[in-house]
């Protein structure tokens, strides 16, 4: 699925492929494939899905 905000993440990865990044949505914040895994694991948070 290619949604705008997607897009928006694999073209900001490109640009910086050794950063985490994260988005705001209302009151949270949300990461991406690989992204996510490390997340979670270094935050020792429960990974989740959409």
């Amino acid at each position: 699925m290619s949604t705008p905000a997607r897009r928006q993440y694999l073209r900001m990865k490109s640009q910086y492929p050794d950063a985490i990044l994260m988005y705001q949505v209302g009151d949270f914040y949300e990461t991406f494939d690989e992204d996510a895994y490390v997340a979670a694991q270094e935050l020792q948070i429960v990974l989740t899905s959409r």
